[in-house]
């Protein structure tokens, strides 16, 4: 078992004061694999202290000085793939053949992101006799979820620092080895004390007290839209800005006449390749009424093929999903789309035919499905799909933005036509054909997706504030 009981405060390995032992269970063996410590507001106090007292000099330092402390934390970082991989696909049940390539790799794409934006990013701008200036926002505190771990880390981690800003750092507890892995890389790289810092704890515990703090400037937080609406409420005493990626529940667009041995894999294989884990997973499949037969025999097929195996062996199959929790929800929402009258292609409740412990979902897929079902409208956050049929281009559009989220779309079929489309679909990405997320252009949603934006220079602006010198120029 890995043990990470303490955290790693003002530069230092410190112990818990008042914490309580956490162990994290191998979703694939259903045994313990990881021991840390939930940290207490006590350990928060500590960390927000260390952080605060270093602010002052670390918001003076140059451009120059942090694009080679991220340099060196990115060379750190390579250092440390193969540490980072395992512990992902131990922790959360990604195989090993994603941790290391998507998974680990995010995190490399992340910093390099951040260094382009650094040495790009125009600090003053004049406006008549005055000039505006762009300054690190001060102490902020990063809440980030088990799904992705390193992308959402570096996501924050990386502009936040390229800013100026010193920060606390929670991860998620179902995934924290990554997190402690990448404390070590931080040190390494040189990171001066304080700047970086990092509490293990959960949601209630450590997530409540770093909102909730007056010594906090800016939360982030990425994961569920029911716990951030309650970040945004903690926040509020403190009127500390508030930046969100929450949740989603993306439509694949398949516009009439599409090619659909091309649309159907790519929108199947976005849900697949995390065990469906994905924010942005476009699961539910909007087809033409003319073409849903055709569609679903390509998808059934592709589902059938599917399969699931150790995370840590290499291969094509998907993983388990990430607890006991997550996959007792996902059981009762595919019982809940068959009691609902939707047709089970593929799939449906229990383990896999022959598997007898983890966490393992099958691959389903739901035919027939409307869209006030029950699998239409709430996020599964599992290897699960629906394909919805649609009469015209008006109400599949009707269709994909009927939601309370707006993340992310997908639009299959003629280029100048997905365009079009695009603009009339209220989500913060929109997938043109497919495509991966680009780490240099903006990521957030619309709706109850969240608020603010992620990646390049858009999640660096995102962590400064603007001021006005008024007259400097005249």
């Amino acid at each position: 078992m890995q043990s990470y009981t303490k955290h790693y405060i003002d530069g230092a390995w410190v112990g818990s004061e008042g914490g309580r032992r956490h162990e994290v269970i191998n979703p694939a063996t259903e045994q313990p694999c990881t021991e840390i410590t939930l940290g207490t507001a006590a350990d928060v106090d500590r960390a927000v202290a260390a952080a605060r007292r270093t602010f002052e000099s670390f918001s003076q330092t140059s451009v120059e000085d942090r694009v080679k402390l991220l340099e060196a934390i990115l060379a750190e970082y390579k250092n440390r793939a193969d540490d980072l991989a395992k512990a992902i696909a131990t922790e959360m049940g990604c195989p090993m053949a994603v941790s290391k390539t998507a998974q680990v790799g995010t995190g490399i794409g992340h910093l390099m992101a951040a260094i382009k934006a650094l040495k790009d990013f125009e600090f003053e701008e004049q406006v008549g006799s005055s000039i505006i200036v762009h300054e690190p926002i001060g102490v902020v505190a990063l809440i980030t979820p088990w799904n992705w771990p390193m992308n959402q880390i570096m996501a924050k981690v990386a502009p936040a620092l390229a800013a100026g800003n010193t920060m606390i750092l929670k991860p998620s507890e179902e995934a924290p080895a990554s997190a402690a892995i990448f404390a070590e890389v931080m040190d390494a790289a040189g990171v001066p004390k304080g700047v970086f810092n990092l509490v293990q704890g959960d949601g209630p515990g450590v997530g409540t007290a770093l909102a909730q703090h007056p010594g906090i400037d800016m939360v982030s937080f990425t994961g569920s839209t029911r716990a951030g609406i309650q970040v945004a409420k903690n926040a509020a005493d403190t009127v500390k800005r508030v930046h969100q990626e929450l949740g989603g529940k993306s439509p694949n667009l398949i516009l009439e006449g599409a090619d659909l041995s091309k649309a159907v894999p790519a929108g199947l294989m976005s849900v697949l390749v995390n065990s469906g884990q994905s924010c942005i997973a476009p699961a539910r499949m909007l087809v033409h009424k003319s073409q849903v037969d055709e569609a679903v025999a390509i998808a059934k097929q592709m589902m059938q093929g599917t399969q699931t195996g150790d995370p840590m062996e290499e291969g094509r199959h998907i993983g388990p999903v990430v607890n006991q929790a997550q996959w007792e929800k996902i059981q009762g929402l595919i019982r809940k789309g068959m009691d609902e009258g939707a047709t089970l292609e593929v799939g449906g409740p229990d383990r896999p035919d022959g598997v007898e412990q983890g966490f393992y979902v099958r691959p389903t897929l739901f035919s027939g499905v409307t869209n006030d079902m029950t699998i239409a409208r709430e996020e599964i956050f599992g290897p699960v799909v629906t394909i919805i049929a649609y009469e015209d281009e008006d109400d599949g559009v009707r269709i994909a933005n009927d939601t309370n989220y707006g993340l992310s779309a997908v639009v299959f079929g003629d280029p100048e036509q997905a365009k079009k489309v695009a603009g009339r679909l209220r989500a913060g990405m929109v997938y043109i054909n497919g495509g991966n997320p680009d780490p240099n252009v903006p990521f957030g949603g619309y709706k109850q997706s969240g608020n603010g934006r992620e990646y390049g220079k858009f999640g660096l602006a995102e962590f400064m504030e603007v001021k006005s010198l008024v007259n400097a120029a005249a």
